[in-house]
């Protein structure tokens, strides 16, 4: 159990944390530049179903 502690799992969150480096790096590279501002659009009224549900939402 020692031998997990010490080595593996501190090398598991190593590679965790490279990987998701590298994933958020990625996106520099994506063609749809996801860095942009979001498109503005028209917004529209919810619908019956939608207020209905909105209402009753218990938590």
């Amino acid at each position: 159990m020692a031998f997990f502690r010490q080595y593996m799992a501190p090398l598991i969150v190593v590679i965790m944390f490279l990987f998701a480096l590298f994933v958020v790096s990625a996106r520099i590279f994506l063609p749809g530049d996801m860095s942009a501002p979001a498109p503005i659009g028209t917004v529209f009224a919810p619908t019956k179903s939608a207020t209905y549900f909105l209402n009753h939402i218990r938590v």
